[in-house]
């Protein structure tokens, strides 16, 4: 199985770098897989708004929600969260969540 290492801690992911031992994700994981998933100068109070709900939503539901009910229950609307995560929500948001890979939501 692929790792990544950051700062110093290796992480297990998947193909897609997703990773695979969820109870291991940090803050501190996700400021510095950022970086990686092109998102410069840190995370915003607006990335943690996303992040933190994707995670909140995942520990309740085990999946990850689709990108409408995302949007409407953060109030950030879908330019705006390709904007903060350039890489999509399912592929750049859920990452930094630490979320395993969505099938079909975000």
């Amino acid at each position: 199985m692929p790792t990544l290492e950051l700062n110093g801690k290796v992480y297990e992911v998947d193909e897609d770098g997703f990773l695979q031992e969820l109870d291991k994700w940090s803050p501190e994981f996700a400021e510095a897989y950022a970086k990686l998933e092109g998102i410069e100068g840190g995370l915003t109070e607006e990335h943690w708004k996303i992040i933190n709900y994707l995670r909140d939503y995942y520990n309740k539901f085990g999946v990850a929600p689709m990108v409408r009910k995302l949007c409407k229950d953060t109030g950030i609307d879908s330019k705006k969260l390709y904007e903060l995560f350039p890489s999509g929500p399912a592929k750049g948001a859920c990452k930094l969540a630490g979320l395993a890979k969505p099938t079909g939501c975000v």
